[in-house]
């Protein structure tokens, strides 16, 4: 926004300056040749009152020295062809005006010319008897006063256009500031520990009104997020009494399998709803934009499923990366990632089949790749799909690391691995 307002202002402010320096500068340049033309005016007389009453020697010397580093030209033409100065040839010009007798002013190539017709006396009033005073003066360039001033010109519209810019700026500079500022804030409100508003907001009323807006929504954004988290605990809490009443019933049943398989479901709803409560209380914890040192954390957990591998004599290679990016991902979630790849293998495909699992970086993605020697994945199968594995299973565990690897950026792929099972592949986005 700066820079657009500072190139609208320099662009507004040049064409002011070109609307206003272009004329003053044609203006020099014409005060100058009026200037010239004045001075030539003066040496016309004097050059008249020498022609007039001396010989042609005399008029020479004298044209000789007008002519000698000036800006004018003089020439005498005598009425019998012969002239004295430079290019004493005679044109129709200078014909009219020993016929009129009346002086002009012509304008000619690079600059004007001065005519004026000369009385000797006597019977010189005749057009044979007139001699012509011809000065061509020069049109003013940039070696003269017009360079000058022309210099001192383009210096004002250079100073007038840098002062013009740096009072934009600073006015720009108070409005952009105050809203850089709160963008910064709004960046953090996700975060743990961060503030719940901005410690000060200056500016323009707009963005003073703009602040207060955001303050509002945050406000209203952590009440609903307050009251979700209460609701949750409070379906926890609610739910425990009868659960701990079907627990006690279960246990007066007499047949022991009924009795254990009433338990064990039993106790998988108690896991589920503590798992809903943890998930609720997450962003509590985390905040609402974790970044985790992705490689860190899926190398410790790959390491994790190390031991089970060995129990189950499976083969287990691992090519890890030893440091990467940050990812929008928190801890549980990587951890999550990687028991859902790995449970899959060990729990659908035989205790001697073999896995290698790939970890690699780059500055802007982590890829994780899970092969196995089992029978494969059955075709078809789409991996963010839920609720359909094609295996007997719920189907939600590949679907649950689509949905993390997606929320940085990312992708899950499956295919068929060059060790003759399963191929899931995982690309994580940088933060």
């Amino acid at each position: 926004m700066r820079r657009s307002l500072l190139v609208t202002a320099a662009a507004a402010i040049s064409m002011v300056l070109l609307a206003l320096l272009v004329p003053m500068a044609i203006l020099v340049r014409s005060y100058a040749l009026e200037d010239r033309l004045a001075r030539a005016a003066l040496e016309v007389q004097a050059v008249e009152t020498v022609v007039s009453g001396q010989d042609k020697g005399i008029v020479g010397q004298y044209v000789d020295r007008l002519n000698d580093g000036s800006h004018t030209q003089v020439t005498v033409l005598y009425p019998d062809g012969t002239g004295i100065g430079p290019d004493p040839g005679e044109d129709a010009r200078v014909l009219d005006a020993r016929n009129t007798g009346r002086a002009r002013v012509d304008d000619v190539d690079d600059g004007s010319q001065i005519l004026v017709p000369v009385s000797r006396g006597g019977n010189s009033a005749l057009p044979s008897q007139t001699p012509v005073i011809r000065v061509i003066v020069d049109e003013p360039g940039i070696d003269s006063v017009v360079g000058v001033a022309w210099g001192l010109l383009a210096l004002l519209a250079v100073a007038l256009l840098a002062g013009s810019l740096v009072v934009v700026d600073r006015l720009g500079r108070s409005f952009v500031q105050p809203i850089r500022r709160l963008a910064e804030h709004t960046q953090t409100l996700g975060r743990p520990g961060a503030a719940a508003s901005p410690t000060s907001v200056s500016g323009p009323p707009e963005v003073q009104e703009l602040a207060g807006a955001v303050d509002r929504l945050v406000g209203r954004i952590q009440l609903l997020l307050t009251r979700e988290r209460e609701n949750v605990a409070d379906l926890s809490h609610r739910l425990r009494t009868p659960v701990t009443a079907l627990r006690l019933r279960v246990e007066g049943v007499a047949d022991d399998d009924l009795r254990e398989r009433l338990g064990g479901d039993l106790d998988r709803l108690q896991a589920t709803v503590d798992e809903i409560v943890r998930e609720a209380r997450r962003s509590e914890r985390e905040g609402l934009d974790p970044q985790t040192d992705a490689v860190a954390v899926l190398a410790e957990r790959v390491r994790h499923w190390e031991a089970l591998a060995e129990d189950q004599g499976r083969g287990y290679v691992t090519d890890l990366a030893t440091d990467g990016p940050l990812v929008r991902a928190s801890r549980a979630d990587l951890e999550a990632l990687v028991d859902v790849l790995m449970d899959n293998v060990f729990s659908h495909t035989p205790d001697d089949a073999a896995v290698r699992i790939t970890l690699a970086a780059a500055d802007d993605r982590v890829d994780l790749v899970v092969d196995d020697a089992g029978p494969g994945l059955p075709g078809g199968l789409d991996v963010t799909g839920r609720g359909a594995s094609g295996a007997g299973s719920t189907g939600l565990g590949l679907s649950i690391a689509a949905r993390t690897a997606e929320d940085t950026g990312g992708e899950v792929t499956a295919g068929a691995s060059d060790m003759g099972g399963a191929r899931v592949a995982v690309t994580l986005r940088t933060a």
